[in-house]
């Protein structure tokens, strides 16, 4: 991994503030940062929370990859990428990226390209927990090689 980038699994609560710090820099006027949240509602279901499974070496291979697809295509940025592993309560934080670059666009950009490509490619799985009815676990990432779900 680079200076430039970080790449975590974690049990422990995430912390939106070591993102920030992570991906300031004197050369970048813009920050970008998604925040993930468990909501309290899935398609018409009330959820009262979520458990995360990630099988954590393989997710972080792939989201180190994903973070070097984003530095090639907007070169000069910092990432910070930081899922969590375990039960989240409504309003728990899953997921923060931080994307820092010289200007705005690159930052927005770089951002939107992680997020999107985490979900298609990254081995996480949620498993909602409804306050009416049985667990479910949500349709994830397939091991199977060569196949993304």
């Amino acid at each position: 991994m680079s200076a430039a980038t970080h790449v975590s699994i974690s049990t422990e609560t995430l912390n939106i503030q070591d993102a920030y710090d992570f991906v300031t820099d004197p050369a970048h006027g813009a920050v970008d940062v998604f925040i993930g949240a468990v909501r309290n509602h899935h398609e018409g279901q009330d959820v009262q929370g979520i458990a995360y499974d990630v099988h954590e070496a393989l997710a972080e291979g792939v989201l180190a990859e994903i973070c070097q697809e984003a530095r090639q295509r907007w070169g000069g940025i910092k990432i910070y990428i930081s899922h969590y592993k375990g039960q989240l309560d409504i309003g728990g934080i899953s997921l923060i990226i931080a994307v820092s670059s010289a200007h705005r666009a690159e930052s927005f950009d770089a951002c939107r390209y992680l997020i999107e490509e985490l979900k298609k490619r990254a081995p996480v799985w949620k498993q909602e927990h409804y306050e009416h009815g049985p667990s479910e676990w949500l349709p994830g990432h397939s091991l199977k090689v060569g196949t993304h779900g």
